[in-house]
Parts: structure tokens; sequence; C-alpha cells
């Protein structure tokens, strides 16, 4: 059986996660600042306009995001 150490290597690596956030600034270079629901600010690629909701993933807007509340739980 022959394996592909490669492929194994990427099934160890942990996906790019889906964020979600607010655009708080539109940059002149085809950016946006994203601020993300837990504080951080990110500036991705796309289009997209201010208070505008979006699904972000590996530094691209994915989508529009719903504007749902955020909501903690305690374990």
């Amino acid at each position: 059986m022959t394996t592909n150490l490669f492929r194994q290597l990427l099934d160890l690596l942990p996906e790019q996660p889906l964020l979600v956030g607010t655009v708080t600034v539109v940059n002149s270079d085809e950016t946006v600042t994203v601020q993300l629901s837990g504080g951080g600010l990110l500036r991705v690629r796309g289009a997209a306009a201010v208070d505008d909701r979006v699904f972000v993933r590996n530094g691209v807007i994915e989508g529009p995001a719903p504007a749902l509340t955020d909501v903690t739980i305690d374990i």
C-alpha cells in the first residue's frame, strides 16, 4: 500500500475557520476592514459596505452574514 505523505501532512493541519464580522472601513485598494465579533480587526479582500455583516475565510469575504445576536454559554 502506498501512502502520500504530503496528503497525510495536509490532513493534520486545521482548516481555515469561517469568521463573522461587521465591516467598519472600506479602503481604497479594494479591501475592507472587518471587526470580528470577538473584538479583533481584519483587513480582507472583497466588496462590502460599512455596517454589513460578512463571512470571512482566509482573508477573503465569502458572502453576507445574517444580523443575529451573539450568545455565550458558560459550561
